[in-house]
């Protein structure tokens, strides 16, 4: 789901209030995200048993999801457009398709076939696509310092495409995190940098690492608004959100947005999460029920609708998936083509 925006500078920049449809999108959107990962899940575990082996199987590798993290993605990318750029972390399904990637493809590359968007040798953490303007990188906080460049060179030529730089909250104890502050509040770049705080650090809870409660307090320190989202919701995401975007493509800089947000799963498929002391209450936090339940009370979604959306987001999964499971994987002899070196 996409959102044009109006030219930069109008005061109808600025987000108005979320409408029935919109909300409706939003919802769609986030069942689209997780019913996809849920397909991802399912075809990972199926072949790494009974002894756990991450290489073994259809999907080799590590995986990281994001189930929880559904608002972030839904809120912050229904304020862009397919010309606006993205760089997102280990963990990108979620950001990927609410910036509009094509399923396909992007399965694919999951399951590191030669249709894949990097033919198949990237995989789920080194996702790159010009149609879309996404990346990202298995490396913490690498996806600040490319947004910046992308910003510059959308500003240089007079456009007002916007960057969105999305990483977790370990990630805003790294040098490129705080280099890229103050090189974009410096420059005046049209960055939103989005820090995604689902409490855990791998396994080291956001207490023990940092020494400020709120992300956001740090945007003070190089002269850019903050603002933090408490709640988890898509709603209260896309409200700030529409905030950031406004103020970037109107030439005034970047801001700084952190949302406490959910991680249902594991850091990593496989890991068995003993450190968490939160995991009992944790499926009773899933946004997409609390938010689906919202929408029913208001009228907004009744059980025909949730029914019907459903088994639509679960055909767009199924046909992606096939897709990439009947695509070929790629010839052994060409290992070092497409390859800068």
């Amino acid at each position: 789901m996409t959102v044009a925006s109006a030219p930069a500078g109008t005061a109808s920049n600025l987000p108005g209030p979320l409408d029935d449809a919109l909300r409706k999108d939003l919802y769609r959107q986030m069942v689209l995200i997780r019913t996809f990962e849920e397909a991802i899940l399912k075809d990972y575990h199926a072949d790494k048993a009974p002894v756990w082996d991450i290489g073994a199987g259809l999907v080799p590798g590590e995986m990281h999801l994001a189930a929880g993290q559904e608002p972030v993605a839904a809120g912050v990318c229904a304020h862009l457009t397919a010309d606006d750029a993205v760089t997102a972390t280990h963990r990108p399904h979620h950001l990927a398709i609410a910036h509009g990637m094509d399923l396909r493809r992007l399965a694919a590359e999951i399951f590191g076939r030669e249709t894949g968007l990097g033919r198949g040798r990237g995989g789920h953490m080194h996702l790159f696509d010009p149609t879309t303007h996404f990346s990202c990188s298995g490396i913490i906080a690498e996806g600040y310092p490319p947004a910046l460049g992308q910003a510059f060179a959308f500003r240089r030529r007079g456009t007002d495409r916007i960057a969105v730089a999305v990483t977790g909250e370990g990630a805003a104890n790294q040098g490129g995190f705080h280099e890229s502050l103050n090189l974009a509040a410096l420059w005046k770049l049209p960055v939103v940098f989005v820090v995604e705080d689902n409490d855990w650090g791998i396994s080291v809870p956001r207490s023990a690492s940092t020494a400020v409660p709120s992300n956001a307090d740090r945007a003070a320190a190089y002269g850019m608004p903050g603002e933090r989202v408490e709640d988890n919701s898509v709603e209260a995401v896309y409200e700030a959100a529409g905030r950031a975007v406004a103020r970037a493509r109107a030439g005034l800089g970047p801001s700084l947005l952190e949302v406490h947000t959910l991680r249902l799963w594991g850091h990593f498929e496989g890991d068995a999460q003993g450190y968490r002391s939160d995991l009992e209450g944790v499926p009773g936090r899933d946004p997409i029920p609390t938010y689906e339940h919202s929408l029913l009370e208001a009228g907004l979604l009744d059980d025909t609708s949730v029914s019907s959306i459903r088994p639509e987001a679960a055909a767009r999964v199924q046909d992606a998936v096939t897709f990439a499971k009947q695509s070929p994987v790629p010839d052994p002899a060409q290992a070092t083509s497409y390859a800068f070196a």
